[in-house]
């Protein structure tokens, strides 16, 4: 048998497989490079948090119109271990692939094209959708503080998107560095929150709502009975949601393969203790029937009698703090996303050309003009939560599925760090993420199904047309290609040894 390289051949000499990728030259590359090393476990760790810390404040408590307390809490159990589950799934994964595709690269890798393809996208609604909606949760939250004499949320959309989309083309560093902080505030007032609220605890309240007799297994814990546990599953995701964005920093840490499975299980920590204390506070003191369908749940739960309290004041100004801070943060998920898929020509690729300052530029500005958009024309921040929550649940799914392939197809593979637990890990979140994308049909259908209209067209896109044109060049593209070649090797080396040796 002649003589052979110990590894094969470098993937940027060749498209990946099944890729009909081209090979780019240098200077593509050079024109789309991150700022690598700006973010620690620190900064990540509250990254993490960032992305979902305005879920407590409001949100999941219309989860309590969907299933009471006892529903309620069931969903958020569930969610949490989905959450929990996939976040350690999505540590080993992104140990193994520190790239800025995040899911979209894991998924790339265990499904190819289309795998990637689809899991970026259903990122991509969830992280261009929920900015758009979170904004106009803020623009809410300042005509009813009464702040700059505005009676119209249009400024407030566009100064947040124009002022929050300038720090970030500043820097990555910066941008992390302003985020940690107005998290730590809203975190820091969820904890004043907790102590008070629990001074005026009386577990009576939890079981308030009037129950319906009518429903399967309805009774005081479950009003609107089992099914109830179902539909309360994407308020109870409203704790966690977009934890999941954090290996999207990958490029732009410093030890990837380290730092980003500390900070993810730093952050999944943190969410649970929040979500247990908020919860049970909030509900406890104002009354589940009360909190159920308020706006700001716990400023209502600090003010059963409508009257306002120091405490009741610095939440309400805390809560703002926090859905900035998850703004803030989804941006940098959404344009990282848009950023790799643009970079391996899933998407066009001008859209992840950077700045002199290193900052994807494109990919901050079409997003953020299109989330203006959306804002202004619609005013509707639950529907667009909603239909970012379909995606997500989407994208969860797919990404569990690429572990559990990834481990029986590639066992080998080198992994800096493992899930407890293995395939059974990613297993649970696989099947709970499937639960959660069939009761996203039971909250609101025409969300789910304007998101599916938008993922369907997506994916024509990419049927008709970018398939074709992959960089084979792109990381994502690279590993994939590596894979093949790899296998290519084995299959080569098998062949001969059952032929005698002979080549």
């Amino acid at each position: 048998m002649p003589d052979r390289p110990d590894r094969p051949e470098s993937p940027t000499a060749r498209p990946a497989a099944g890729s009909h990728g081209s090979p780019a030259d240098a200077s593509y590359l050079e024109k789309r490079a991150l700022r690598r090393g700006s973010a620690g476990p620190l900064l990540l760790t509250g990254l993490g948090v960032a992305y979902v810390v305005s879920g407590d404040y409001s949100g999941w408590n219309f989860g309590l119109a969907q299933g009471g307390f006892g529903g309620l809490a069931a969903a958020a159990a569930l969610m949490g271990l989905m959450y929990t589950c996939m976040v350690f799934s999505l540590a080993e994964l992104a140990s193994v692939l520190p790239t800025a595709g995040g899911g979209y690269g894991f998924a790339r890798r265990a499904l190819g094209p289309w795998g990637g393809f689809l899991t970026g996208t259903a990122i991509l609604i969830e992280y261009v959708l929920a900015p758009a909606a979170i904004a106009i949760f803020i623009g809410d939250y300042v005509e009813s503080l009464h702040l700059f004499g505005l009676t119209s949320g249009w400024p407030v959309y566009l100064a947040c998107f124009a002022v929050f989309i300038g720090i970030h083309l500043w820097g990555v560093g910066e941008a992390l560095r302003f985020s940690f902080a107005v998290t730590g505030i809203a975190v820091a007032a969820l904890l004043i929150f907790a102590v008070g609220a629990f001074t005026d605890f009386d577990a009576g309240r939890l079981t308030d709502i009037p129950v319906h007799a009518d429903a399967l297994g309805a009774g005081s814990w479950l009003p609107f009975g089992i099914l109830g546990i179902w539909s309360a599953f994407p308020f109870g995701m409203w704790f966690f949601l977009g934890v999941e964005g954090v290996p999207l920093a990958a490029e732009e840490t410093r030890d990837p393969a380290r730092t980003l499975p500390k900070a993810m299980a730093a952050s999944i920590c943190v969410l649970l203790l929040l979500a247990l204390l908020t919860f049970l506070a909030a509900t406890g003191a104002g009354g589940a029937n009360a909190v159920k369908d308020a706006g700001n749940p716990l400023v209502a739960a600090l003010q059963p009698d409508g009257r306002a309290t120091a405490l009741s004041r610095i939440v309400n100004y805390a809560g703002l703090a926090g859905l900035v801070a998850s703004f803030f943060s989804l941006i940098y998920a959404g344009s990282r996303q848009l950023f790799a898929l643009s970079r391996a020509g899933y998407l066009p690729r001008f859209l992840s050309l950077t700045s002199r300052r290193k900052a994807p530029y494109l990919g901050l500005l079409v997003p953020g003009a299109l989330g203006f958009a959306l804002a202004a024309a619609t005013g509707d921040g639950a529907r667009m939560l909603n239909a970012a929550v379909f995606g997500a649940t989407i994208s969860y799914a797919l990404m569990s599925l690429s572990h559990i392939v990834l481990r029986r197809r590639e066992p080998g593979l080198p992994r800096p760090y493992r899930t407890p637990g293995g395939v059974l890990t990613s297993s649970v979140a696989f099947v709970l993420a499937c639960s959660a994308l069939a009761a996203t049909f039971l909250v609101d259908k025409d969300a789910a199904v304007i998101a599916l209209a938008v993922y369907a067209a997506a994916l024509c896109y990419f049927a008709l047309y970018s398939r074709h044109r992959l960089v084979a060049a792109a990381p994502e593209e690279e590993f994939a290609a590596l894979a093949e070649a790899e296998a290519e090797l084995d299959r080569t080396h098998a062949v001969s040894r059952a032929d005698g040796g002979q080549p």
